[in-house]
């Protein structure tokens, strides 16, 4: 169901973008990984199945998954995940709605450094964030690659006291997106 309503989203928006002459890019498929570096232990997921959508006119973006579709090499720690920390059924979704801050012409083909400002929501709660990457366009098609740090404090996510040696302050995230124009 939750798909049908996503996929239903993504057309709504592809349509407004045709109406209005917009250029837009997807992608279903894009990666999403993040890293925790402690003395103790290194704790890193990937999620593969990240939706995203940039309308080059407006420069405005958005990304969107499912929070179970992190996979980790540990069964037991992505149980853990998903069931202590990120509380995957009550919060299945991370989201990121922002604007590239820079006035490029991603029709264009060039690497372009940018930075998105935008709102971040994890676990129910939003921020604003600042997000500094690269697109680098074909016209064609964008390869986005971008990188930020999160705090899982500012998102309300409780680490017990028991394994918070375990889990760094700070997450490392990192993101690999190819989009097609559509």
């Amino acid at each position: 169901m939750m798909t049908k309503i996503k996929m239903l989203a993504v057309v709504f928006l592809l349509q407004i973008g045709y109406a209005q002459g917009q250029s837009l890019y997807a992608t279903s498929t894009g990666e999403v990984s993040f890293f925790s570096e402690t003395p103790l232990e290194n704790i890193q997921a990937v999620n593969k199945k990240t939706g995203s959508i940039i309308n080059a006119t407006s420069r405005e973006l958005a990304v969107q998954m499912k929070i179970t579709d992190f996979i980790f090499p540990n069964k037991l720690m992505q149980e853990h995940f998903n069931e202590n920390y990120l509380e995957s059924e009550k919060y299945p979704n991370a989201t990121f709605k922002g604007k590239i801050k820079e006035s490029v012409d991603l029709s264009v083909p060039g690497t372009y450094p940018v930075a998105t400002e935008g709102s971040l929501t994890i676990h129910g709660v939003t921020k604003p964030v600042l997000v500094k990457g690269t697109i680098v366009s074909t016209g064609s098609d964008l390869k986005l690659d971008f990188k930020f740090q999160v705090k899982p404090e500012d998102y309300k996510i409780e680490v017990p006291s028991l394994v918070v040696t375990k889990i760094a302050e700070t997450i490392d995230v990192t993101g690999k997106m190819i989009l097609a124009k559509r």
